[in-house]
């Protein structure tokens, strides 16, 4: 079982599976896989075209809805009132779901009508198709616009975040509000696999990079992260690294990578520094 993050609106299991690119019979058997390992978190979107198939793997999979915490995101282009519902209540009829654990905005759109749209998503709450809602890939300023609105009880935030992506005024923002802050790409597309440094720590530890790099997501507050893999060995090893204690030494040696490097950024992407 996964360790609990809880929250003022949430609680979480602080690993989750990732089921980005994830299709059909493959998604189906991650997610059963993953839960009869343990997790308890599974994380899909609207545009992933996967929502069926995590449905039939949690159903499948012989666990309670109750005991799952699922979340799912609405695109960006669906963020208009009546779009917005309409996409969240497909999402909860593939998922063949009667709600979700927790529904987020995927990304912000361009120009977007940012009370209208969480207005619409705090009604999703409301009216029980969602426990909690939140946002995702959304830039410091436009997350502290949404939270000194108050229109939604916005429980988490969902952002790129690895060794070295760390957005500290998006986390400082996260941990003043006490939301939950999920880190996507965890293990930065498994480029840590290649870095001397994770290296060096995991050997140290009997681990590899991959633990090493979401142990270091777990020594911080509000973290949560949801790397994805289909195989059960890798999922075995993403869950298990929840228990591996870093040192000071080892968090030191993490902190002074360069922390600069996004690995998602669509053209649609909103500005990061505003």
């Amino acid at each position: 079982m996964t360790r609990l993050l809880e929250t003022n609106l949430l609680t979480i299991p602080r690993i989750g599976l990732g089921t980005w690119q994830l299709r059909g019979p493959e998604a189906t058997a991650a997610v059963e896989s993953a839960i009869g390992l343990g997790y308890r978190h599974i994380d899909t979107a609207a545009m992933y075209g996967n929502e069926e198939a995590v449905g039939a793997g949690i159903a499948g999979s012989g666990v309670k809805r109750e005991e799952i915490f699922l979340t799912t995101k609405i695109w960006w282009t669906e963020l208009a009132p009546d779009a917005l519902r309409a996409s969240a209540e497909a999402s909860l009829k593939k998922l063949a779901t009667p709600y979700a654990d927790l529904i987020l905005i995927h990304w912000p759109a361009k120009g977007m009508d940012l009370a209208a749209s969480l207005t619409a998503l705090a009604k999703l709450r409301t009216d029980g198709l969602a426990r909690a809602i939140g946002v995702s890939n959304f830039p410091p300023g436009l997350l502290k616009q949404a939270l000194d609105l108050r229109i939604a009880p916005i429980a988490a935030l969902q952002v790129e975040c690895h060794v070295y992506l760390w957005q500290e005024k998006l986390a400082a923002l996260c941990r003043a509000h006490d939301l939950a802050m999920t880190a996507y790409s965890p293990i930065a597309k498994a480029q840590v696999n290649d870095d001397p440094v994770m290296q060096t720590i995991a050997k140290r530890h009997g681990a590899t990079p991959v633990q090493v790099a979401i142990a270091w997501l777990m020594a911080q507050p509000n973290l949560v992260a949801i790397p994805k893999s289909g195989r059960a060995q890798g999922q075995k090893e993403n869950l298990a690294a929840a228990s591996l204690a870093l040192t000071a030494e080892d968090l030191a040696a993490i902190a002074a990578l360069p922390k600069g490097r996004r690995l998602v950024n669509p053209d649609f992407a909103p500005d990061w520094a505003a």
